[in-house]
């Protein structure tokens, strides 16, 4: 008996604490990876435009130019890039579709066969491929889970993947602008923002990963500034040479 308590107390302690963090990252991590896309390449181009010795205007207009392309490019981009991926898999599913309608047989076996080479005894991986193809649209899902890796009924939509990388880009990309239109003339206070904001994109990405908070934040600030710091010395080289 207690062996059975035991038992039962590890299973409960188990079932309450087995959890897991989202490791697809979600909504998280296309959302923070754009801001800090935003980020970087806005606060790289600024910092170049004014490492030319340009006026406090033109690195403004820099800016907001380089937030407005940036973003438009980023949606643009994402969502060419999940419509096509979306209509390979719905073609692919179209595929296991006739296949199923044509060779149902054929498929079972398949779907059996697969249960075995995964340890299944021969006996129940064909009682429960039987059982699995019964229903079309399950055996649809099953197979295209099993073959594809993808989920039919989870499929990523081309216009959220659209928004959510316009919104997000446009938000890291002001950041660095935003101390300007609030009055500030000279450089260091975008930059001094923008690096916040880079600590704490890196911060939250640590939220999807397994490294600490500020190992992240002074990773991703590190990085950004090098960007900054890169762009500004290339900008005072060609504006010298230029001048």
């Amino acid at each position: 008996m207690a062996i059975i308590e035991t038992e039962a107390t590890l299973h409960e302690a188990h079932r309450d604490n087995h959890t897991h963090r989202d490791v697809n990252g979600g909504w998280l991590r296309p959302a923070v990876f754009g801001a800090m896309d935003g980020l970087v390449s806005n606060l790289a181009l600024m910092t170049g435009v004014a490492g030319g010795a340009v006026s406090q205007q033109t690195i403004v207009l820099s800016g907001l130019a380089g937030l407005a392309a940036g973003a438009f490019s980023m949606a643009a981009g994402e969502y060419t890039s999940v419509a096509s991926q979306r209509e390979l898999v719905e073609a692919e599913l179209d595929v296991e579709r006739g296949e199923l309608r044509k060779h149902p047989k054929d498929e079972e076996a398949e779907l059996a066969a697969l249960y075995e080479s995964r340890g299944v005894e021969r006996g129940l991986a064909r009682e429960v491929a039987r059982q699995l193809s019964r229903d079309p649209e399950q055996a649809l899902e099953i197979h295209a889970r099993e073959e594809l890796g993808i989920d039919p009924g989870d499929l990523p939509s081309p216009t959220v993947a659209a928004v959510s990388s316009f919104g997000s880009f446009a938000l890291g990309a002001l950041l660095p602008v935003l101390p300007y239109l609030l009055g500030a003339s000279r450089l260091w206070p975008a930059v001094l923002v923008a690096l916040l904001g880079l600590f704490l994109c890196g911060a939250v990405v640590a939220k999807v990963t397994a490294r600490s908070w500020w190992y992240s934040g002074l990773r991703q600030l590190a990085l950004g500034g090098a960007a900054a710091g890169v762009t500004y010395a290339l900008g005072s080289l060609f504006g010298i040479a230029v001048g």
